[in-house]
């Protein structure tokens, strides 16, 4: 009886042996299963990155549809992928921007004082060319209807600020239509939005100044610079007056970068926005009694200093509460450096301008053909 047991007890350890195998074998293989479906969707969300970053260099059909998606870029995704593909917040990526916006705005308001200087030194030849004009026109017989005099005649009846902002509203226009080229909407995505996470940095904060695609954003923005653009060429002059307009979109999207950067929400902007807000914010600061009023609102007129607290008071709150159909950082930015250039950059920046113009009337007059018509010679 006890062998018997024993036999019984022999079995049953057999018995048990082969089910913990097969327990064993069991379970490995459901690990195996397991094992391969995470690791294939963790490779579908690689395949999703790669694709989100393609978009992101190339542009996508979807992401282009609108201005307003471009600004929301990313909006219409998922939560989990979002989340995913946040890029850490590095402000080390934005030395070169930086060292790019000082350089570009030194450079704009050095070529603003020579040229200047040459359109003053200019401009007794002018004169006489223009008598010497007029007296052609008297002795020779005119031609009725003649399409370019008609043209010329309107050209000299715009006042000089319509005159200068002429070439930044028709540069606009062609970028415009470039964007409805579909052959150059990689080119544009990647040079013509401005983007701190992208790889190009420092050019897109110029072109992106003079980008838009949306119609209505590029009419109210060039009207805007229409309406102001009298007042402020005679405050400035023409030459201060580009030089302020073209170092003001590159340091209200450096402005842009920066506050982008800092909270983590990245995406593309466009448009001359920022650099318009200067100009704005330069004549509000100037005169801040002069009257304004909306285009659909005549009827209600209110101070410019008004305008401009509530411009800034509206893109503050934009930026700390992360509206995003508007790049609210750009347009504070602009604001904050009109302002600021009013009252002291004209001061530091521009009155200081005489030791450049020296240097250059001696480079003028100490080149070749030295005398009493040197500057004449080309350089």
């Amino acid at each position: 009886m006890n062998i018997y047991f024993l036999a019984n007890l022999t079995d049953l350890e057999r018995f048990c042996k082969e089910e913990w195998a097969n327990i064993a074998t069991s379970r490995c293989a459901i690990f195996s299963i397991n094992t391969q479906q995470r690791c294939g969707f963790r490779k579908a969300v690689k395949e999703t990155k790669t694709k989100k970053g393609s978009v992101e260099e190339t542009g996508s059909s979807h992401a282009e549809q609108s201005e307003g998606l471009i600004h929301k870029k990313g909006a219409s995704l998922p939560a989990e992928t979002q989340l995913a593909y946040t890029p850490p917040r590095n402000f080390g990526q934005l030395v070169k921007p930086l060292v790019f916006t000082v350089g570009f705005t030194g450079c704009s308001f050095g070529t603003a004082a020579i040229w200047q200087y040459e359109s003053l030194k200019s401009r007794v030849q002018s004169y006489f060319d223009e008598v010497r004009a007029n007296w052609l026109e008297k002795i020779r017989p005119q031609k009725q209807g003649d399409l370019r005099k008609q043209i010329n005649q309107w050209w000299n009846s715009l006042s000089e600020g319509h005159r200068t902002v002429s070439g930044i509203i028709a540069a606009n226009v062609v970028v415009f239509c470039c964007w409805r080229v579909p052959s150059l909407q990689r080119s544009m995505m990647k040079y013509f939005t401005s983007n701190p996470a992208s790889k190009t940095l420092c050019l897109p904060m110029l072109l992106s100044t003079f980008s838009h695609y949306s119609f209505f954003h590029m009419a109210a923005n060039m009207y805007v610079l229409w309406s102001f653009s009298s007042s402020i060429v005679s405050i400035l002059g023409r030459e201060q007056f580009l030089a302020v307009y073209l170092s003001a979109g590159v340091i209200s999207t450096m402005f842009s970068y920066v506050c982008k950067t800092a909270s983590g929400r990245l995406g593309p902007s466009l448009g001359a926005s920022g650099a318009i807000m200067t100009v704005l914010a330069a004549v509000c600061t100037k005169m801040p009694e002069a009257k304004l009023a909306i285009i659909f609102l005549p009827m209600y007129a209110f101070s410019a200093g008004t305008a401009l607290k509530a411009i800034l008071a509206m893109d503050t709150a934009g930026l700390f509460l992360g509206w995003r159909y508007f790049d609210h950082a750009a347009h504070l930015g602009g604001a904050l450096f009109g302002m600021w250039y009013i009252m002291y950059g004209h001061e530091l920046i521009w009155k200081n301008r005489e030791p450049l113009v020296k240097v250059w009337h001696d480079l003028r007059t100490k080149g070749p053909g030295r005398g009493g018509s040197g500057g004449s010679g080309p350089l």
